[in-house]
């Protein structure tokens, strides 16, 4: 992860709607954000929350910017922007355009964003500077607007970081500043035939653990799917049992304890298999995970208390957290933007008779409304919803009249025709 840093960090500018960034990289990040909506007002209402200081430490990962965003409710909104990483042969072409000119490292080190770097990338179809389409908003607040005033208002706080390091575009894109000066000593050692060992930069005795991870992942190919045991089926093997019960009058158990300690071995056996994630989990998500994870019902009512969030919307994240695992989250909290050639096959299959591969033929005559990553049956009360791991995940309507809301009701599966059939077989149950 790459955090602000706040000694560096500019104070956003009282007046102008383009006026967050310094620099043409970092108006060109306000740029994409202010082409991505036509809704300006929501554009005002984070202009004016970033220069109000009500955005949080904001945190860089591979496809993730994350910050805590203050809002109208006691508690602050957690709000995030994804964008899409790029892939191991376009991370090389940009790698051989930047090792190409000796410059144009130097000038990264010093801050600055060559602009010739940026056109030969793009020319190769490596997009450094993302596209208004690529911000993928979201955000834990009810606020349905795409991006809401708390998205926004990260967006316009994450310009004068880019301005003051334009590593951070690296991050996103997939790949830590550590692990870019490694790759391009690489290739000049390759090119020299030597093995020195002179940087560009300062060395250091070590780097954050966050930040080792995050650039593992960029450097390698990426690992297997984060196991779930919702969908896999098999438990973790559980850490010894811990013996020594809390002091009198803790406001814990002995039994959170082990519920602790199960879920800090689950996360460390991910993190050694290189699963990164939980590095950038928000205390909701942590939450969530928790409850997921089979705690009493003392605890879990402790859980949902401390995430703000009302019981039932507390209680739908761990049903989803459950069905789905963390994509199931995900899609539980927000809509997000899909791949529309992955919903429009989806919506073929589900509507071509002629391709049922033995499952019930009835999946394919429903009439479906389309919205966003979510397909609706209206008249049946279900829907199906594609998230983040390419996957499909089932909900049922549940309730009556306006009181009527959308649950996971089934774990999720890649082949929407059977999502499909299990929100059905759901609803039939229900």
């Amino acid at each position: 992860m790459t955090p602000a840093r706040g000694a560096r960090a500019r104070k956003a500018p009282r007046t102008g709607t383009r006026a967050f960034a310094a620099t043409w990289w970092g108006q060109a990040w306000v740029d994409a954000l202010e082409a991505s909506t036509l809704d300006a007002g929501r554009l005002s209402r984070g202009r004016t929350y970033t220069r109000k200081g009500m955005v949080g430490p904001v945190t860089a990962a591979p496809g993730l910017l994350r910050a805590e965003v203050e809002g109208s409710n006691p508690w602050p909104y957690d709000a995030a922007v994804h964008l899409r990483v790029l892939t191991d042969a376009q991370w090389n072409t940009l790698l051989d355009a930047i090792a190409a000119q000796a410059g144009r490292t130097a000038a990264l080190l010093d801050g600055e964003m060559p602009a010739d770097l940026v056109d030969d990338a793009r020319t190769a179809a490596v997009p450094l500077l993302p596209e208004p389409s690529e911000l993928d908003p979201e955000c834990s607040c009810p606020d349905w607007g795409y991006p809401c005033k708390h998205a926004a208002a990260l967006c316009y706080a994450t310009a004068a970081h880019l301005d003051d390091d334009p590593f951070w575009l690296f991050t996103l894109r997939g790949r830590t500043k550590d692990a870019i000066l490694t790759a391009l000593r690489t290739r000049r050692q390759a090119l020299t035939g030597t093995t020195s060992q002179t940087d560009d930069a300062p060395r250091s005795q070590g780097v954050p653990a966050g930040e080792a991870f995050a650039s593992f992942s960029g450097a390698f190919s990426p690992p297997a799917p984060e196991p779930d045991e919702a969908a896999s089926g098999e438990p973790e093997a559980d850490p010894l049992p811990l013996t020594t019960a809390p002091p009198p009058g803790a406001p814990f158990t002995l039994d959170d304890l082990e519920a602790i300690t199960r879920d800090t071995a689950q996360l460390a056996r991910g993190l050694a298999a290189g699963h990164t994630a939980s590095l950038t989990s928000t205390p909701l998500e942590d939450a969530v995970r928790l409850a997921a994870s089979g705690v009493g019902e003392d605890r879990f009512h402790r859980l949902a208390s401390a995430t703000g969030l009302p019981a039932l919307n507390f209680t739908r994240l761990v049903r989803a957290r459950r069905h789905g695992g963390p994509a199931g989250v995900a899609v539980a909290r927000a809509p997000l933007s899909p791949d529309p050639a992955a919903m429009a096959a989806a919506r073929t299959a589900l509507l071509d008779p002629d391709n049922a591969d033995g499952v019930d033929p009835a999946a394919r005559t429903v009439r479906l409304r389309v919205w966003r990553n979510r397909l609706t049956a209206d008249n049946e009360g279900i829907q199906i919803r594609l998230g983040p791991d390419n996957r499909w995940h089932p909900y049922i309507r549940e309730g009556h009249g306006t009181a009527a809301e959308w649950w996971p009701c089934a774990p999720a599966t890649a082949d929407p025709v059977a999502a499909l059939v299990a929100a059905r077989t759901a609803a039939t149950a229900n």
